[in-house]
Formats: C-alpha cells, structure tokens, sequence
C-alpha cells in the first residue's frame, strides 16, 4: 500500500513539473516574441544596433524561433556581418526547412560575398517553390548574379520574369537597365531607366542610371537634363558630385 501511495505521489511530482515546465516555456515565448516586436520595429527604423538588443534578448529567452533568427539575420546583414547573417539564416531553415524568406536572405549574402554560384542555388531553390508568396524577389536576385557573372542573356531572362510579377519592382528595373547597356542595346536601356524614374520620380540613382544611357544613344541634352535632377535630388551626395563631374565631360563634347 506505501509503494502504490509512493508512485502516485511521485507520479503527481512529474506531472506538477512537467506542466510547470510547460507553462514557463510558454511566458518565455510570450517574452520572446514581445522582444521580437519590438526589435523588428527598431529594425524597420534602421536603428540596428538597438533591433540587435532586443533580439539577442529575446534569443536568450527562446532561440527556436525560426521568424527571431531570421531578424538576427537581417540585422547582422546591415551591418555587414555576413557570416554571422549566414549562421542565423541558416538556423531560421533549421527550425523551419520550407521557410522562403530566410533562403532568400541566405542567398542576398553570398551576393553581399560574391559568392555568385552559392547564391543563384538558393535562389533557384525559392524561385522554384510555387507556395513562395514573392516570386520576384528571387528572380530579381537571380538576375543580378548572372550580371554579376557577365551571363547578360540569363541575367535579362530573370529580370523579365521578375518584371512581368512585378511590374514596377525597381531593383529589377534597374538591373534589367544595367543588363541592356552590358549587353550593348542602348535604347532598350534608355526605355528600361524612363519607365524607371517615371515610378521613381525621386531616386536619384535612377537618373544616374538614366543619363549614362543617354549618353550611349549620344543624346546629350536628355543627358544633361537627368544629371541636373541628380544634383537636384541630392546636392550633397557623391552621387551629384559624379553628375556634375559627368555634365561637364558632355559639355566639353558639345
């Protein structure tokens, strides 16, 4: 009768823990994921160092969330720290192996190294799974290893795919113009970087962009008009000093 009563009491002992065990992993979660919030909102304000506390709190409470190490990801990234982007992303796929965002990001990195291989194998993985909600970002990605590779013909191929998803996605926008200048088709160029500043009206990158392709097609007024917005966008930046160096060059042509 005493070792039956002993195994329930110590039966009822295992059960008091484990349910005790169970409901502190569930407030540490909670704690976790308010951690999390919080981070991704100084995240998204690019104050990166302040997103890293939080995460880093909130992975001390609960590291087995794929969604936490995906964040710690993208903070390192920023701050260019890419291997240890690459061992978060790599956990965030651990704990969630069909988790897109994350190989996506994981693929961004060997781009950031230029590990160029690496990188379109990723992409191809996330291109390729039909359930991925955004398709286009890694065919844009896609895009811009093989321009990176000098393999122009699949670089277009990508950003059109990218493009006909996302109409007015600019880093394919973009890249698909850098792919035609490459490629030595100045006017489909020029066409690629006017649709491009007509959805942009004020990045000055674009005009950039836009007036070197002018330049190609000799069409030095258009040239000097886009530079001129340049400098009006960004009178500080490098970007105007380029321009105004540039402008002047066309000037000294005419």
């Amino acid at each position: 009768m005493k070792k039956y009563r002993l195994s329930w009491i110590v039966l009822a002992l295992l059960v008091f823990f484990e349910v005790s065990c169970t409901a502190n992993l569930e407030v540490r979660k909670k704690q976790e994921e308010a951690s999390r919030n919080l981070g991704e909102a100084y995240l998204k304000k690019r104050d990166y160092t302040s997103a890293l506390k939080e995460f880093l709190k909130a992975e001390a409470l609960y590291p087995d969330d794929p969604y936490l190490q995906n964040d710690l990801g993208l903070t390192y990234k920023a701050k260019k720290k890419f291997d240890l982007a690459a061992k978060h992303f790599k956990k965030a796929l651990e704990i969630k192996p069909d988790y897109g965002p994350a190989k996506n990001n994981l693929g961004t990195v060997y781009l950031d190294k230029k590990q160029w291989d690496t990188a379109i194998s990723y992409f191809k993985e996330v291109a390729g799974n039909l359930l991925y909600a955004t398709p286009h970002l890694p065919l844009s990605n896609l895009g811009w290893a093989y321009y990176n590779k000098k393999e122009y013909t699949l670089a277009e191929k990508f950003y059109l795919d990218a493009l006909e998803i996302e109409p007015k996605f600019i880093k394919a926008l973009r890249g698909l113009g850098l792919t035609y200048i490459a490629l030595g088709r100045d006017s489909e160029a020029v066409a690629t970087f006017e649709r491009a500043v007509k959805n942009y009206p004020q990045i000055a990158q674009l005009y950039c962009d836009l007036a070197g392709a002018y330049t190609l097609s000799r069409d030095y007024e258009k040239a000097l008009n886009a530079y001129n917005k340049v400098i009006e966008l960004a009178p500080d930046s490098a970007l105007a000093r380029k321009a105004r160096k540039d402008a002047q060059r066309i000037r000294n042509l005419r």
